[in-house]
């Protein structure tokens, strides 16, 4: 894919970090990152205003648990609570802009030599984070980033909006929604139960819910 040249200011990168330090809590290489990294992602699609009249047109599928997705997500506006934010549990710096209206979908993948790169730039830095932090202000989009188109098919229940089905697991009675439930042997069930889920139960629902007890 063919790189878009930056129209964003440094002002505006420096209004976009102080915003995600902000959500963040603390200033690192991976707020620089995301930052950087969405508003890449977001010119490539041509989106400017994804808070604003865009933000119906952007989803974001983020690969890492890291301090750059906070940053992906003040930068876009997308979160999972919207589901504009789709995580992708695969370890990687590295997030996928999709153009909702356009279908044009942009991944952008920190490159690792950047971080070598860093330390020519600011070799005075003794503490490699600390000279990361630094370097990956002024680095250029190509220092630190690929970019691959990619298309990617949004499932209808995966869209922002109200559930498309909500349904009862035949084994532990929760409720499902969004369709994420599995048939198997004529049972509805949900993923914990058909596939073993994160938790154990140590102490099983009782029936007394707190709010009926006097």
């Amino acid at each position: 894919m063919k790189m878009i040249p930056a129209t964003n200011s440094k002002t505006d990168f420096n209004a976009l970090l102080e915003q995600s330090v902000k959500i963040h809590g603390h200033l690192c290489a991976g707020q620089v990152l995301g930052v950087r990294m969405s508003m890449l992602g977001l010119r490539e699609l041509g989106l400017h205003d994804p808070k604003g009249v865009d933000r119906k047109s952007v989803i974001v599928f983020v690969e890492m648990d890291r301090c750059a997705t906070d940053a992906v997500q003040s930068v876009t506006g997308c979160s999972l609570g919207h589901r504009t934010m789709k995580f992708m549990d695969y370890g990687k710096m590295a997030a996928t802009y999709v153009n909702l209206k356009t279908g044009k979908a942009a991944r952008i993948v920190a490159r690792e030599d950047s971080r070598n790169k860093a330390r020519e730039h600011f070799p005075e830095i003794e503490n490699k984070y600390a000279g990361q932090l630094e370097a990956y202000k002024i680095m250029s989009d190509e220092e630190l980033f690929d970019v691959m188109e990619v298309s990617v098919k949004v499932a209808p229940e995966d869209m922002p909006g109200r559930p498309m089905r909500r349904v009862q697991c035949d084994s532990c009675g929760e409720h499902v929604q969004d369709m994420r439930e599995i048939n198997r042997d004529g049972k509805i069930l949900c993923r914990p139960c058909a596939e073993g889920g994160y938790y154990a139960v140590q102490t099983p629902f009782s029936g007394v819910r707190y709010a009926e007890k006097s």
